[in-house]
Parts: structure tokens; C-alpha cells; sequence
């Protein structure tokens, strides 16, 4: 099975426990984390700045194609189990969607601090151990 990569901010806590929560929905794992701090994922976003590829979180299909920032949300969750209708809406308002993704993103540090830290470990957690059966 060839997997989509989910690249993602390993220094935001935000990003951790939310790639975690999708992670966990995700029961047919056919997701794979990979940090954006990771080697690998330089290869994978070639065509970026390193300010670009930071901008936002990426989602890469298995022939390639990559997805980022609000865009991705859309072919992300259906691939999840439950997914397709929520994925109808995003792909209806994709302006409202990236609208969303940037408020999110722009927030990110304060929107985590609400996260308790116990959430954000165990998040760490899964996605290690997700990265390490990935490679």
C-alpha cells in the first residue's frame, strides 16, 4: 500500500496534536507524518523556500501530487473514515476553508497553549511511532 505524507511543523504543538487526531482516525493507516524538519521532506518540497514550505502544513499523494495549506483539507479527510461529507463542504468553500487554515495557522501559539501538555506528549508519541513504520 503506498501511503500519502502529511508533512508537518514537529516544533508546534497545535500541529502535533491535531496531525495526532487524524492520525488516530486514521485506521487504515494510510497516512505517513513527516516533519518538516526532516531531510526527507526538503526533496519533497524542492520547488519551495524554506519560508514557504513552513508557511503551512502539505499533504503529498502517493503519484506526487501535493496539496497545502487549506487545500489539503479536502483530499485529506477522504481518506478517513467518515470524511467525504465534511470534505464536500471544504472543496464547496475552498475561500472560506483557506480563510479558516490561515486564522489557524496565524494563531497556532496561542491555540496550543490551550491544549493541555499531557495531550501534546501522547500526540508526540503516536506520531513518532507512526514516522518510525513509515520508513
Amino acid at each position: 500500500m503506498q501511503r500519502w505524507i502529511v508533512l508537518y511543523d514537529a516544533s508546534c504543538g497545535l500541529c502535533k496534536w491535531l496531525l495526532a487526531l487524524l492520525l488516530r482516525s486514521d485506521r487504515a493507516q494510510r497516512l505517513r507524518p513527516l516533519a518538516l524538519q526532516q531531510r526527507e521532506s526538503d526533496a519533497l518540497l524542492v520547488d519551495l523556500t524554506p519560508e514557504q514550505r513552513a508557511e503551512s502544513w502539505h499533504l503529498i499523494s502517493p503519484a506526487g501530487t501535493r496539496h497545502s495549506a487549506g487545500a489539503a483539507a479536502a483530499p485529506l479527510l477522504t481518506l478517513l473514515p467518515g470524511g467525504r461529507l465534511l470534505a464536500a463542504v471544504f472543496t464547496a468553500l475552498p475561500g472560506p476553508t483557506q480563510r479558516g487554515y490561515a486564522w489557524v495557522a496565524a494563531h497556532r501559539s496561542g491555540l496550543s497553549k490551550l491544549i493541555p501538555a499531557r495531550a501534546k506528549r501522547r500526540a508526540g508519541g503516536l506520531i513518532r511511532e507512526r514516522e518510525s513504520e513509515g520508513r
